[in-house]
């Protein structure tokens, strides 16, 4: 069986592009073999800034012959009618078949599809591919009408096996195919033949050219990292620019240059920032963490070991960190004096049209702050003069300069102005977590605000009829809402979401908020482990809208159900359920008015009452005091009893009185059973 390799070798692609390029040319060319019959045994994909690579082997040299049977129109139809069934299938007349049915005679005709080589459906596949390929964006150039990402300039694809590699003839607007590429642009430029992908792959690392991005990435890290220790340094992670920056090189060469230290003063993540956004630099920092040198990768090689490129790139990072240290000069000096020109300024920036400036919103947030306080353990006063002041920094010039900072900067700014630390910690953290793995706030200050912050988003989007729809969510709401259910359980506070919702906005349908926490905490806790009906029995209990309650109850319930007896009981609950509701149907009653033990008949019967009558107190008390793990071994407890009860003795008994008085022992379970969770919403 032969073995495919194709590259598709053009102009630089844009490294954010890679990865899914290369995806969509696997699935592509793959997908369209094996629709017209091309079977193979294994495929990779790779991207470098020049060039997309697909690699297929055990490729079968040609499709199956196939064989169709159709049948056609009845024998006498008109002609018309037969003549199309002739064209569709591509056969003459004295080919058809007549055969007699049930409905009458009618014709047939076998469809032989020959199979064709592997070449030949590689060609119009790859052809296929190229013309319609998925790029975001895409040009066109000369006086052709293919459109690429960039210019394309070679297309190579062969096919090997034992005899040797052989091209696989395709012209697309004037490029045809071959066996040959190019290596590194500037180490060594010329194009060279290829015979498989193993020699294909060896020699463009001989033309200085890492083919795989997960290589030239862990080159990356593992020389930047090993520069770094030498000076007692530590660079900083950050592997979006670290899967950016290995898709703008080919052959990478890690360079470790000095910050000048005019700007070492600049805050940590001013410099990383700058960094990161101008220069695609990873930063280095020292163990006191002050960002201190800057890591670039180079795409060559040079005589000077670099020095060159080093000179290049210091200078003009010294003009982007200029403009940073003029920023933040400039903004130090209006927070040391008065930062409430920044709050009017804001009065002029509109949030949202229906719901109003930024101004406004933050005076809403400092209210619900200093509402929320309690509950989180802060103090109110601070938290509403944190409040005031998070969003401050939007008005900044560095804020202005780099979006991503607002917040950070906010923190920097309240210490200048002489705010306490618990007020400048909650500027800086108010937005977190942005993200299921970003950190919560920590400060009970900065939980009260974070919490506002998001309060007041949610509520506002949901009076104004803003949700989320399907995978759009312009506001980033989901996000808000997990960031409150993270906030609350983490800092374990009890915060009712209905009267929180009705502090933030009285024009909020609460109801339907509360079920949007919910599903989201569904979303949360199912990553935890915890499964969906669980969740939905403790959902369904009063005081749901307590997410630390309702998740105190879910964990309990779920460790319960990993044991037998907790398993068992809610078979048994089910069981009891079943029967009474049956009986409450049929007799027009509901059997809950308590059952009596001077009416039991049987050992197991009285030993069921007196489980309960031991157990039940215990159960209620742990409920109380919201100790559900201790409601819930007290209620698996039960599952013996239970068990020996429906074994034992006939409900349905032959006496009303004692089928009665069964029949309340089942609605004791039951009621018993409901008051820790909804058990008729657990599946199996």
């Amino acid at each position: 069986m032969p073995d495919l390799l194709i590259e598709l070798f053009s102009e630089e692609i844009p490294a954010r592009m890679q990865a899914r390029a290369a995806e969509d040319l696997q699935k592509l060319v793959t997908g369209g073999m094996v629709d017209a019959g091309l079977t193979y045994a294994s495929a990779a994909a790779f991207a470098t800034p020049r060039r997309l690579c697909l690699t297929v082997e055990g490729v079968v040299a040609e499709s199956p012959t196939l064989r169709e049977e159709r049948r056609g129109p009845k024998v006498g139809a008109p002609d018309k009618a037969i003549e199309g069934f002739l064209r569709g299938a591509g056969v003459t007349r004295d080919q058809l078949e007549e055969r007699e049915e049930k409905k009458g005679t009618f014709y047939y005709a076998t469809v032989v599809k020959e199979g064709r080589p592997a070449a030949e459906i590689i060609a119009k596949v790859l052809e296929k591919t190229i013309r319609g390929f998925p790029w975001p964006k895409a040009m066109r150039w000369g006086s052709g009408s293919l459109r690429w990402v960039r210019p394309l300039h070679r297309i190579l694809c062969i096919l090997t096996d034992e005899a040797g590699a052989s091209v696989v003839p395709l012209d697309v607007d004037g490029i045809v195919s071959g066996d040959v590429t190019e290596g590194h642009r500037f180490m060594a430029p010329g194009a060279f033949s290829v015979v498989s992908f193993e020699d294909y792959a060896a020699k463009l690392k001989r033309a200085h050219v890492v083919l795989s991005a997960e290589e030239r990435m862990e080159t990356i890290r593992a020389e930047a990292a090993n520069q770094a220790f030498a000076q007692g340094l530590e660079v900083v992670e950050d592997p979006g620019l670290l899967r950016e920056v290995a898709g703008l090189v080919e052959w990478p060469v890690v360079l470790m240059g000095e910050i000048g230290e005019d700007f070492l003063g600049l805050p940590p993540e001013v410099l990383q920032t700058s960094m990161k956004e101008h220069q695609k630099f990873f930063s280095v920092r020292g163990k006191d963490g002050q960002i201190v040198r800057f890591v670039t990768v180079a795409n060559r090689e040079t005589a000077d070991n670099g020095a060159t490129i080093l000179a290049g790139n210091q200078k003009v990072l010294s003009a982007r960190l200029a403009d940073a240290k003029f920023f933040w000069e400039n903004d130090l000096r209006i927070a040391e004096s008065d930062m409430s020109v920044w709050l009017q300024a804001l009065e002029n920036v509109t949030f949202h049209r229906e719901i109003g400036s930024q101004k406004e919103r933050i005076d809403r947030i400092a209210a619900l702050a200093r509402e929320l306080a309690p509950a989180i353990g802060a103090d109110a006063d601070e938290a509403a003069r944190a409040a005031t002041l998070a969003k401050a920094d939007l008005s900044s010039e560095m804020v202005y300069e780099f979006p991503e900072l607002q917040g950070v900067m906010g923190g920097y700014y309240a210490r200048a102005a002489g705010e306490s630390d618990a007020v400048a910690d909650a500027c800086a953290a108010h937005y977190q977590p942005l993200g299921p793995s970003d950190d919560v706030p920590t400060g009970a200050v900065s939980r009260a605000v974070a919490l506002a912050d998001k309060l007041d988003l949610l509520t506002g989007m949901w009076a104004i009829g803003e949700k989320p729809t399907g995978s759009g969510d312009p506001f980033a709401l989901r996000r808000a809402a997990l960031g409150v259910i993270r906030i609350v359980l983490e800092s374990g506070a009890s915060l009712p979401l209905a009267q929180s919702i009705a502090l933030a906005n009285k024009k909020t349908d609460g109801e339907d908020l509360i079920g949007f926490f919910h599903d989201r905490l569904k979303v949360y806790l199912r990553d935890q482990g915890i499964r969906h009906d669980i969740i939905d029995a403790c959902i369904a209990m009063p005081g749901s809208d307590d997410l630390a309650l309702l998740v105190k109850r879910a964990e309990a319930l779920s460790e319960t159900l990993k044991t037998d007896d907790g398993e068992n009981l809610v078979q048994g609950f089910k069981r009891a359920n079943n029967i009474l509701t049956q009986a409450e149907d049929k007799d027009g009653v509901a059997y809950e008015y308590g059952a009596d033990v001077k009416f039991a008949e049987e050992p197991e019967e009285t030993a069921l009452f007196a489980a309960l009558c031991e157990r039940g107190p215990k159960i209620e008390r742990a409920t109380e005091a919201q100790d559900f793990a201790a409601a819930m071994t007290e209620m698996a407890a039960l599952r013996g009893p239970i068990d020996a009860f429906f074994d034992k003795v006939q409900v349905n008994a032959d006496s009303d009185i004692t089928r009665r008085n069964r029949l309340n022992l089942l609605g004791d379970i039951r009621k018993l059973c409901l008051g820790v969770a909804d058990l008729t919403r657990i599946e199996g």
